[in-house]
């Protein structure tokens, strides 16, 4: 029987700390519905302490959504989860993700503190959130550098403490997929009352593994992915919530589903980009310009033969336009058949042997033969 993975979205949170993406409260807002209407299980809404502005945000998203639990970022410090329960409070569902460093650099560096005095300010920043809901999220920051045994020390600690939810960032993106799917398992196996709480993935992409990383630690027993709308998110981004969903999509022998509807993926990516005025590559999966289009005459025949031949994926399943064949001097003669018929030519196969040759010597000239330069060729050779 297939296992539910928890989609906690942080576009508005994590993806808005990109340079130059900074939203204003009615784009976080009308953002904020659109995730709920997407799917996703949780939002994190902002960082509700860092300024009036934030906090604003967050409240008035409190405010609006009815179903997705409603999240706010806070650091292990008293006020910063006093004020993430104010600006909560309105909310239907209400979660306080609070936490602290746990590998030894943020330890000695960043809090010039021990590892047990970090266990004790983790338990009770936990218990004093537990004062406001009943939904408490604790992120041991910079996990994926944490020595597995302190890190399971400080997760048990949590988890007693009340935390239900365990976020196991691997925050720089330093690991690969084995090593953070065997942290996960790690946990899984020598953390007494683990079963009580829902293990958590949130992964960087420094090392281009984010994506990867998230379904490893799913397979080591995570249940919840931390992700963002087109990858966004501090440095190289964060894991890319339209990769992780379809993959489980895909991978359906995997055993997990999402409640995300993927139809929605496209026009949501491109809300984004348009809001956050950050573009998507073209390349990007999923959802970049040319994440279904096709330009090697290889691959454009096969793919006109049989959609699947070069498609996993059907572009109506994730809201894309129809796949596209781009005409470009690597094209073949299928290819040209195609975009001609489209256009409305009807040529027999030896009159398309001769637009061939014309449509090679355009096509070396130019990046992309577009409909205009075939109709022109199409016309000429009519004429004739």
């Amino acid at each position: 029987m297939s296992e539910k993975v928890f989609i906690f979205d942080t576009t508005l949170r994590d993806g808005e700390q990109v340079p130059g993406c900074k939203l204003n409260t009615a784009e976080k807002l009308a953002l904020a519905l659109r995730l709920e209407e997407l799917g996703v299980d949780i939002l994190e809404a902002g960082f509700p302490v860092s300024s009036p502005g934030d906090f604003d945000s967050v409240n008035q998203i409190a405010k609006a959504l009815k179903n997705t639990v409603v999240c706010g970022l806070t650091r292990a410090v008293q006020k910063d989860i006093e004020v993430a329960a104010e600006a909560l409070k309105p909310a239907k569902r209400s979660r306080i993700h609070t936490g602290i460093g746990t590998s030894d650099l943020h330890i000695k560096y960043k809090f010039n503190s021990t590892r047990e005095e970090i266990i004790e300010r983790a338990i009770k920043a936990v218990s004093l959130a537990r004062n406001f809901t009943d939904d408490v999220e604790f992120y041991a920051e910079d996990a994926g550098r944490t020595d597995n045994e302190y890190l399971a020390r400080v997760i048990e600690a949590v988890v007693k403490a009340g935390a239900t939810t365990l976020n196991i960032p691997d925050t720089t993106g330093y690991c690969l997929p084995y090593q953070y799917q065997a942290k996960m398992e790690y946990l899984v196996n020598n953390v007494k009352g683990i079963e009580k709480a829902v293990l958590s993935c949130h992964c960087h992409n420094d090392l281009g593994l984010a994506t990867a990383n998230s379904i490893a630690g799913v397979m080591g027993g995570a249940r919840q992915i931390e992700c963002t709308i087109n990858g966004l998110g501090e440095r190289a981004g964060n894991t890319a919530l339209e990769e992780v969903v379809m993959i489980l999509n895909q991978h359906k022998d995997l055993g997990y589903y999402t409640h995300i509807n993927p139809t929605l993926l496209n026009p949501i990516s491109r809300e984004v980009s348009e809001i956050m005025r950050m573009m998507v590559q073209p390349n990007k999966a999923i959802v970049g310009a040319n994440a279904f289009s096709h330009s090697s005459g290889i691959h454009q025949d096969g793919f006109l033969k049989e959609a699947q031949t070069y498609e996993i994926i059907n572009p109506a399943e994730v809201g894309a336009e129809d796949s596209k064949i781009v005409l470009t001097a690597r094209s073949g003669r299928s290819a040209l058949a195609f975009r001609l018929h489209k256009l409305g030519y009807e040529f027999m196969r030896n009159d398309i042997d001769a637009l061939y040759n014309q449509f090679l010597e355009v096509a070396d000239k130019m990046k992309e033969v577009k409909d205009s330069d075939l109709k022109t060729m199409a016309d000429n050779y009519n004429k004739k």
